[in-house]
């Protein structure tokens, strides 16, 4: 039984938690939290812990926690040569204590409070420079994820990259939709067989193919009213440079 120990609370902390509690040949042995309140209702209180030497020896120390304190947190762990990673698809292996051995396990997904996840679908990044290690991380990586992708630093960062387009931005137009049908007394539920659709195509076409509308057909007028109908300035400016980098594509 392969024992791991997460040190966070947050979104990302709380998903796993629940996933390692539900998973085979894994015995989650500790939780370190600030705020136990965070995760009581997640795993047993017993195995909740708020101080870094309350810390018992585990295969596997998980950190999940923002990337500003990653660095910090690792200077915290009471061992050495132990394996211990990170969950950042941004933050490089090295920022991690060079006492103990270093590794990533990046969950591929947005996680959102009160929003369960099927870890199986969900891809799991992982790194390590010691092909044991990497093993060791494959092998509980694998008994939550049915998706498990060796990357390294560079390619990780690349990733997040892309997930912040695909995912964050996406998301931060679908509240400037919001906002524009607010104003007119337009429900938002009006644009969610558009979101499933458009979400829909790309999983057999490839964005390129999928792509329509006024940018792509270069509909000069449309754009032009569209643009006149906008008066913040800020949508004005997004809408502009979206408008711009499709017709670049193309």
């Amino acid at each position: 039984m392969i024992t791991v120990s997460i040190i966070g609370s947050g979104n990302v902390a709380q998903h796993l938690i629940l996933a390692f509690e539900n998973a085979n040949s894994i015995s989650l042995l500790q939780v370190l939290a600030r705020d136990k309140n965070k995760v009581i209702s997640l795993v047993d209180a017993k195995k909740i812990i708020t101080q870094y030497d309350q810390l018992q020896e585990a295969d596997l120390y998980i950190i999940s926690v923002s990337d500003d304190v990653i660095e910090e947190v690792a200077t915290q762990i009471p061992f050495q040569n132990k394996l211990v990673v990170h969950t950042s698809g941004s933050i490089p292996m090295t920022a991690l204590s060079s006492h103990n051995r270093q590794g990533v396990f990046y969950p591929l997904q947005t996680f959102s409070k009160g929003k369960s996840i099927d870890f199986k679908s969900v891809p799991i990044c992982i790194e390590s420079n010691a092909d044991e290690d990497l093993h060791l991380i494959e092998k509980v990586a694998k008994t939550l994820s049915e998706h498990v992708y060796s990357l390294n630093s560079e390619q990780r960062k690349a990733l997040h990259v892309a997930a912040v387009f695909v995912n964050n931005f996406t998301n931060h137009l679908y509240q400037i939709g919001a906002d524009l049908c607010q104003k007119q007394n337009l429900p938002f539920a009006i644009l969610k067989p558009l979101i499933k659709e458009t979400a829909e195509k790309v999983m057999t076409l490839s964005p390129t193919e999928a792509q329509t509308g006024p940018a792509k057909r270069h509909d000069h007028l449309t754009i032009a009213s569209h643009l006149a109908l906008l008066e913040d300035e800020n949508q004005k400016e997004i809408y502009t440079l979206l408008t711009k980098s499709i017709q670049n594509h193309d």
